[in-house]
């Protein structure tokens, strides 16, 4: 099955291999629980995710939903699995080049020089941390736009957070001709430059991630995994027992809950 359809969204079912074989061009996405249960009242936010050419699992939780529903996604793949899987995949490849955009002042240059390391070139050409609150200043976003151009990069990857990143995408991908891949990739920066650890990997295979993300940053993500989440039990619930058909696949993405 090529996709698989969770609270109406639909959700690629690639493994790792074959996500780096396919995606040359596009917008990627990583949906996880926060996303879909923001996706049933965010209109926005959905329409955002409608131009996703790709939309890759980013939560083990998912991947149980997927099973319990009877049509079980291959593999997590996060954007902080994916990323540095895309880099390293592409690290002899002149064609790809990698503009940087997200985290707190300093952390993507800081990224940049960890990446450019690894990869044994300079495959991130540049990194800029934006403003808090950058997307509702539209003189600062086209600055950012003309950064981006004028890099010389043909991907964008952007971690700003979601629902933040998806829309900014949406709103000025028309003004990027020279990116060919934007990914989307939240707190992934971060982990690149090394200011945050990333969950030990039992943790992440068992789908307790959020946990240890709770216990790290409780007063940021308390209401978001304990109680904006507890929704999405209920409806995946719903969606197996009392859905009348499974809606057919289609490309664009269709809330669960249209308002």
């Amino acid at each position: 099955m090529r996709r698989i359809n969770i609270l109406n969204i639909w959700i690629d079912n690639l493994s790792k291999a074959e996500s780096l074989e396919q995606i040359k061009h596009g917008v990627v996405f990583t949906p996880n629980v926060d996303h879909l249960i923001k996706l049933q009242r965010d209109k926005e936010f959905l329409q955002a995710y409608s131009i996703a050419d790709y939309k890759l699992c980013d939560s083990q939780i998912l991947v149980y939903a997927s099973r319990f529903l009877g049509t079980p996604i291959k593999e997590k793949l996060s954007g902080s699995d994916f990323f540095p899987a895309f880099y390293a995949y592409h690290r002899n490849n002149e064609n790809i080049r990698i503009f940087l955009l997200g985290a707190d002042r300093g952390v993507a240059s800081k990224a940049q020089y960890r990446i450019n390391r690894k990869t044994g070139r300079n495959i991130i050409v540049a990194s800029h941390s934006p403003s808090f609150g950058f997307e509702k200043n539209e003189e600062e976003c086209l600055e950012i736009v003309e950064m981006i151009n004028n890099s010389g990069a043909t991907v964008l990857a952007i971690g700003v957070g979601a629902p933040k990143q998806e829309k900014w995408i949406y709103k000025y991908r028309h003004l990027l001709p020279n990116i060919k891949i934007f990914l989307a990739i939240g707190a992934t920066i971060n982990f690149e430059a090394g200011n945050v650890k990333r969950a030990p990997k039992w943790l992440s295979d068992t789908g307790l991630e959020w946990l240890y993300r709770l216990l790290a940053e409780p007063r940021r993500l308390w209401k978001r995994y304990l109680i904006e989440g507890l929704p999405f039990f209920w409806l995946v619930w719903k969606q197996k027992f009392f859905a009348s058909e499974t809606p057919k696949e289609e490309h664009k993405t269709v809330a669960l809950n249209k308002e």
